[in-house]
């Protein structure tokens, strides 16, 4: 299978994609933790089907170190005995950000709230823009079509 699109071949899409790599390094020199930066971006990109992005995440959590176990979990997270409250508020948080078209309210009082109890406010910013920036690669990827699998970890450095 081949992409639609080769996001870095067309001079347009190479410098929108330019633009998003730079909002990546903020969230990447941000206090919120990489663990849950990762957890984030692979819980978001399963929703959103996008097999590109989660053969890369899960790939580079693993090469960071990251517990396996606690990566095939993540789609089980509510049932899964391996998260801290804090990663569970993340993920509850991403869920409802990812799927905010599935909600009248969007995201609901309850799960920001529970949110702000484990992440002060410049977390809460790197967080909401991390599941922001994991929706639009994800999309980027979907619509294009790019393949997944053949992703190295550290590939993009």
């Amino acid at each position: 299978m081949d992409a639609r699109l080769n996001l870095f071949a067309s001079p347009t899409a190479a410098k929108f994609v330019k633009y998003i790599l730079s909002a990546g390094k903020v969230l990447e020199n941000s206090t919120l933790p990489m663990t849950t930066q990762a957890l984030v971006t692979l819980r978001a990109s399963q929703i959103n089907g996008c097999g590109y992005c989660t053969d890369m995440h899960f790939k580079d959590a693993l090469a960071a170190g990251e517990d396996p176990l606690r990566l095939n979990l993540v789609a089980a997270w509510r049932e899964a005995t391996v998260f801290t409250e804090a990663e569970r508020a993340a993920l509850e948080l991403t869920e409802e950000g990812t799927r905010i078209a599935d909600a009248a309210g969007g995201v609901s009082d309850e799960v920001w709230a529970n949110a702000a109890k484990h992440y002060d406010e410049d977390q809460l910013a790197a967080l909401v823009g991390a599941i922001a920036l994991i929706n639009t690669w994800n999309r980027l990827n979907v619509i294009t079509r790019n393949p997944a699998g053949d992703y190295q970890p550290g590939q993009f450095g």
